[in-house]
């Protein structure tokens, strides 16, 4: 095709020809973005452990250890830096941006199985200057993975940015990463995850979702219990670094290793979740149980065992309604404090404040360490008020009241009005009858049968301080009016779809330009005499016509 119909985009420090019948959406450039952000600080943290591996081998034994100033700079090649796959290239702009932009990196394969893709990765590649780190590849993704499973040929990075789900690559990545290796995976079918269709999500994630306001994390735990799964069966388990819900997909970062033992402890990090069908409120258990071994004398030796149940009576006990059950889902923590950390600081160095989108990735992170890590899923506290029909109650004040009772709370990076806390939930409960107090509902409204009656009816266990409010209930996230849930900054602002090139409104212009095109032009006339015929037959008044005017005759 010549040079003329394909389009230029440039994006962060690289520039890329592409045509449209190779994918590109300039809607994810916050996942790129992120994603660099974060090789950025796993590429110091692999050359800080190999150095220490390298340190702690035997004395005798000389290594060579690489100088950081000259092997790990951002375009230099280095020899002992990470070696990363990425599956599904298309345009290749990613890669491109991995070598121009992450430091410490061995070489790159970009792999497509479209003939075109590849052609166009190679040119860009080339273009970019970066052929020394980028290799374009051709194959079947899931054919290459398991390809490489031996150890010399194994990746430190796999990015998994498939259209849809990532389950059916799941199996060869996990198999194809090396030891410790980084795995960047994206799902973007949310609607799977959203409940409406849980057969869907039991074929491809093996888990069933709930139609909860907490979906966006629970898609995450989803995700996350069908890579562990996955990776158990070959004697591995996955360590989450990061994981974020964001526009239209959810988008984790892991570590896999190898231990068979520790592989045992993961139906501890998996759980059932059962849903009050009246209240929405939630409760896990655990699929297993870990409790110290007293019969040995090692003190760190567990024993496992299987949890009795179920966690929850048949009835609600707040509301008295019946549960719906979901899951299994990943209920460890999904973000990893230290890794966290060190991720925040290696953001602030001015090559990556020139992202575009670092205002969001900055309000993001923030968030996320602000999050409660070892407390699954959230309420929505519109949601709880919206059962209750009580008048909507100020976040502040609803966390001020949890933080003067001695609770811990925080929002979650996935809801706006999100409350997570590790307070029981009939506390939550009492705190909004307690408002109800000051904002009563109307007494119409108690309804036998209805969650409203049955919570509200009862009387609240204890008071609590709803007027003072704690000085940490206002984060600092939000103190600083940071970037935390931006608005959409564009019409149709979603996936796309598979194979479309989308740097402009033409799609937009063109669905707007073909509404009703198949539709004959209205007649007045016809219309009317429809209508007359109609009311004819129903011995209604009729309507006489003369031209464009209409009158009506009383009979």
């Amino acid at each position: 095709m010549a040079e003329s119909n394909k389009v230029k985009i440039k994006e962060g420090s690289a520039e890329i020809l592409s045509e449209g019948h190779v994918f590109y959406n300039p809607v994810q450039q916050f996942n790129r973005d992120l994603s660099i952000c974060v090789l950025n600080a796993f590429s110091k943290q692999y050359q800080t452990e190999l150095k220490t591996r390298k340190k702690s081998a035997a004395a005798d034994v000389v290594v060579a250890i690489p100088n950081e100033d000259d092997q790990c700079q951002v375009g230099v090649k280095c020899e002992t830096g990470l070696n990363i796959l990425e599956a599904l290239s298309a345009t290749g702009l990613r890669s491109i941006r991995y070598a121009k932009e992450v430091p410490g990196i061995k070489t790159i394969m970009a792999n497509d199985l479209s003939i075109e893709a590849v052609e166009s990765i190679k040119e860009n590649v080339k273009n970019n200057g970066v052929d020394h780190l980028v290799v374009p590849h051709m194959a079947d993704a899931k054919v290459l993975m398991y390809t490489s499973m031996s150890d010399e040929k194994r990746f430190n990075v796999i990015d998994l940015d498939p259209y849809g789900s990532p389950s059916r690559f799941l199996d060869a990545t996990v198999q194809s990463v090396s030891e410790g290796g980084l795995l960047l995976i994206t799902a973007t079918d949310m609607a799977v995850f959203s409940g409406s269709t849980p057969e869907a999500c039991f074929v491809k994630y093996g888990s069933i979702p709930l139609k909860a306001r907490c979906c966006h994390e629970m898609a995450i735990r989803i995700l996350l219990h069908t890579i562990e799964t996955t990776a158990n069966r070959y004697g591995k388990y996955i360590k989450p670094l990061l994981s974020v819900s964001a526009d239209f997909y959810i988008r984790v970062f892991l570590r896999v290793y190898s231990s068979p033992l520790m592989c045992k402890r993961s139906s501890s990090k998996q759980s059932w979740v059962y849903q009050c069908t009246g209240c929405d409120t939630l409760t896990l258990q655990s699929l297993g149980i870990i409790k110290p071994n007293p019969s040995q004398s090692n003190p760190n030796q567990v024993k496992f065992g299987i949890p009795t149940g179920p966690a929850v009576n048949s009835h609600c006990a707040h509301c008295n309604h019946r549960h719906h059950t979901g899951g299994p889902i990943w209920s460890a923590p999904i973000h990893d404090a230290e890794f966290l950390a060190l991720l925040m600081s290696t953001i602030q160095t001015e090559r990556l404040k020139a992202l575009v989108t670092h205002p969001r990735v900055l309000g993001m992170l923030s968030v996320i360490q602000e999050e409660l890590h070892d407390v699954p899923l959230y309420y929505d506290i519109g949601k709880l008020c919206s059962i209750l029909k009580l008048e909507m109650m100020p976040v502040l004040t609803l966390r001020s009241a949890l933080l003067h009772a001695k609770y811990r709370v925080s929002f979650s990076h996935a809801c706006r009005q999100s409350l997570k806390t590790d307070a029981p939930m009939e506390v939550v409960w009492d705190i909004l009858r307690c408002w109800e107090k000051l904002h009563p509902v109307k007494k119409d409204r108690f309804l036998n049968g209805t969650s409203l009656k049955a919570i509200l009816e009862k009387e609240p266990s204890n008071e609590y301080n709803l007027v003072d409010i704690h000085p940490e209930a206002n984060p600092e996230s939000r103190k600083k009016s940071l970037a935390r849930f931006p608005e959409n900054p564009a019409a149709h602002w979603g996936p796309g779809t598979r194979s479309t090139l989308m740097v402009s409104d033409n799609k937009m212009l063109k669905s707007i330009r073909n509404q009703n095109k198949n539709k004959k032009p209205r007649n007045v006339g016809d219309d009317l005499q429809n209508l007359t015929i109609k009311r004819q037959k129903k011995d209604e008044p009729t309507t006489e016509v003369e031209g464009p005017s209409i009158s009506m005759d009383d009979k």
